[in-house]
């Protein structure tokens, strides 16, 4: 006669089967982020939590750059996350404007692709300054993105720091397209600290209800 299990076993089983669901959906599928800079605004805002879609571009083994499946690359406008060229410790958020072998100029802050003048709608300047050498907000090329590459900006671009300043995102450092805003909150410190009603409280106050799910564009 088959032994039946005990309350607590089916709970543990239960559990565990749980977690590898969640383990593998945020480590093949879908994998939430925090907005920790204002490189984004106004797309994305500092507090803004998103949703990325891992999927879109192919499978990674996990801990790796290496892709076990490619289905799409990245297309012009795609919001992306990635692993910094400079530092994969760290994972960034930019949009894609240069595929491989597209030409890039900026002149007075207009964007030029492959000669022609490129609309560049989510562009985001703060003044009509034209920058300088360090940072040049206004002028920038021509260059040429290389095989296997994007060139990304943030749509902020009088604070963003991006492939003007270090160069090019390879294709095999691209985590995942951000598609939707799942929580929004505008606070810059737990204001109430001590205790965890309060924290509560704090998140409710400055919760940005109308951007909840608002799609990434």
């Amino acid at each position: 006669m088959k032994k039946s299990k005990t309350k607590f076993q089916e709970n543990f089983e239960a559990i565990v089967i749980a977690l590898l669901l969640a383990l593998f959906i945020r480590t093949f599928v879908v994998e939430p982020f925090k907005i920790p800079s204002g490189s984004m605004i106004p797309t994305l805002l500092v507090g803004d939590h998103i949703l990325v879609n891992k999927f879109t571009y192919g499978i990674r083994i996990p801990f790796t750059n290496k892709k076990i499946f490619s289905f799409n690359k990245p297309t012009r406008g795609d919001v992306i996350v990635f692993v910094y060229p400079l530092d994969p410790t760290l994972d960034f958020i930019k949009r894609v404007i240069g595929l491989e072998g597209d030409t890039i100029v900026m002149k007075g802050k207009k964007l030029y692709i492959n000669g022609e003048p490129y609309s560049d709608p989510y562009a985001h300047y703060i003044d009509d300054k034209p920058g300088d050498i360090e940072f040049p907000r206004g002028d920038f090329g021509p260059i040429t993105v290389p095989k296997n590459s994007l060139f990304v900006l943030g749509d902020n671009r009088d604070t963003s720091r991006d492939s003007r300043f270090w160069g090019y995102v390879p294709l095999e450092s691209v985590i995942g397209k951000a598609f939707i805003i799942y929580w929004s909150n505008g606070s810059n410190h737990i204001r109430f600290p001590w205790n965890y009603p309060m924290k509560l409280l704090d998140a409710i106050i400055y919760n940005r209800w109308t951007r909840l799910g608002d799609r990434i564009h």
